[in-house]
C-alpha cells in the first residue's frame, strides 16, 4: 500500500446532498468550546458529550477553520497525543486532526492531517493492537481494526478534497478519530473487556 496519497480539488457542498452548517452546532456553545480549548481541556468518559453522532459542516466556514486550529493546538500540548476529534473538546462537529510523525509503530505517515467531514472509503485486512485515548485516561485496550484504510475529507478553509491512504498506526489513528465523530470510544470496540482492558500507568 502506498505510504501516502493526498490530493485535492475545490469541493462543492452539493456533493453531500444536504445543507452543511456554517456555524457552531446547537448543544455545544461555541464560546464554551473555545474556552475549554484555550485551557487545553479534553472531555473524559462518561461525559455524555462524547456520545452521539457529530454533524457535518461547511469546511470553508470561519468557525471550522478556528476549530481546526484549536484542535491542532490542543493535540500538540497534550502528552503522547497523536490525534484529537472535535467531540473530545465538547464540539459535536465532524472535524479531527492527527499526526503520527515519530511514533514508533507508524509506517505510513502523512504528517499533520486535519479533515472536515471525513469518510472511510476503503478498508483492507485487519489487525489487533493496544489503544489508549485522552478521553479514557485510565485504560488501554486491545482493539481489532482494519490494517489499511483510505480516508477522504475536506481541508478546513479551502474546501479541497483530501485523500489519505494509510496503514499500521496511522490507519488505526484515523479509524479511532472517526469513531469519536460517531460517538464511539475505543472501549466500545474491545471484544472481551474482562481480559483485554488494562489500567494505564502514564501518558508520558
Amino acid at each position: 500500500m502506498p505510504k501516502r496519497s493526498t490530493h485535492g480539488h475545490t469541493a462543492h457542498t452539493a456533493h453531500l446532498g444536504h445543507t452543511l452548517r456554517t456555524d457552531a452546532p446547537t448543544g455545544a456553545p461555541r464560546s464554551d468550546t473555545f474556552r475549554a480549548l484555550s485551557l487545553g481541556k479534553v472531555l473524559t468518559h462518561p461525559d455524555p458529550r462524547l456520545q452521539g453522532a457529530s454533524v457535518e459542516l461547511d469546511p470553508c466556514a470561519r468557525f471550522v477553520v478556528a476549530l481546526a486550529e484549536l484542535l491542532v493546538t490542543t493535540m500538540r500540548v497534550s502528552p503522547a497525543c497523536i490525534g484529537l476529534a472535535a467531540p473530545q473538546i465538547g464540539e459535536p462537529s465532524r472535524v479531527f486532526c492527527m499526526d503520527v510523525t515519530g511514533h514508533r509503530q507508524a509506517q505510513s505517515c502523512a504528517g499533520l492531517v486535519v479533515m472536515v467531514n471525513p469518510k472511510i472509503v476503503e478498508r483492507r485486512g485487519h489487525t489487533r493492537m493496544r489503544e489508549g485515548c485522552l478521553s479514557v485516561p485510565d485504560l488501554t485496550g486491545n482493539v481489532v481494526r482494519a490494517r489499511e484504510v483510505v480516508v477522504e475529507g475536506y481541508e478546513p478553509g479551502t474546501g479541497k478534497l483530501l485523500r489519505v491512504e494509510a496503514d499500521a498506526m496511522e490507519a488505526r489513528c484515523l479509524q479511532h478519530e472517526i469513531d469519536h465523530l460517531d460517538g464511539m470510544l475505543f472501549v466500545d470496540r474491545v471484544m472481551y473487556p474482562e481480559r483485554e482492558l488494562f489500567a494505564r500507568k502514564t501518558y508520558a
